[in-house]
């Protein structure tokens, strides 16, 4: 590891066969933070043998601060068409299925909270949103995916990636978890959005593949950029 006033690089190896994983990946990420309000995420990666390697960022965002309740009111747009619905188990169907008509459709700016607690099949699941978007850019280019608004603060927050999935998440499990300032954070006080490749896609051949050979380097680029509305 190894840090500036603006930036922090951290570097991982790991060793061949760990958690059931061929080869020995050296994985870095770097955090960097520019004069726009920009927090950038830059992941690479190798290996000596072909492996999978999906590295995500898990990151809980309430933009009204913390102890502000939950994050209903978050207005949230995605760009993406598509999602990934889930099983009774919380792991992919290997359905790709249109957010058109469904509470999925965040194609247009709408309340995170405004459709949450609808009966339909996959927020009874997931308890709420636990679900992969399909973003409608071509991978590998950095473009605006997603765009979160909290009205009474008027903080934005835009999400460029250059990947080709999004997982939102509304902690939909969360229980007295400590955060910021201590506060004991209870299910839908945050949100995750998560810039990924698609879940199990190592299983799902119409799925972007998730497998990196050493001829290969892996990389992708996240950025969140704050702002006011």
């Amino acid at each position: 590891m190894y840090y500036t006033d603006t930036t922090s690089f951290f570097q991982y190896t790991s060793p061949d066969g760990e958690e059931g994983y061929p080869g020995t990946e050296s994985v870095t990420v770097t955090y960097s933070i520019s004069e726009n309000n920009e927090l950038r995420l830059d992941y690479s990666g190798t290996t000596d043998q072909e492996t999978i390697l999906n590295l995500v960022n898990h990151s809980y965002f309430n933009l009204a601060g913390e102890g502000s309740g939950t994050i209903n009111n978050h207005q949230l747009q995605i760009e993406a068409d598509f999602y990934t619905p889930l099983t009774k188990n919380l792991e992919p169907t290997g359905e790709i299925l249109t957010v058109k008509n469904t509470p999925f459709d965040f194609t247009f700016i709408t309340g995170i909270g405004d459709r949450i607690d609808t009966d339909h099949d996959q927020l009874t699941i997931g308890k709420g949103y636990d679900h992969n978007f399909v973003l409608r850019h071509p991978m590998h280019r950095l473009d605006l995916v997603a765009t979160v608004i909290e009205p009474l603060s008027g903080r934005k927050m835009e999400i460029f990636t250059t990947m080709p999935g999004l997982q939102l998440y509304t902690a939909n499990w969360i229980k007295n978890i400590k955060g910021k300032e201590d506060h004991l954070y209870q299910e839908r006080e945050a949100f995750c959005l998560e810039t990924q490749n698609f879940p199990d896609a190592i299983n799902q051949s119409h799925f972007p593949s998730p497998i990196l050979t050493p001829n290969n380097v892996y990389k992708h680029s996240t950025i969140y950029k704050f702002s006011i509305h």
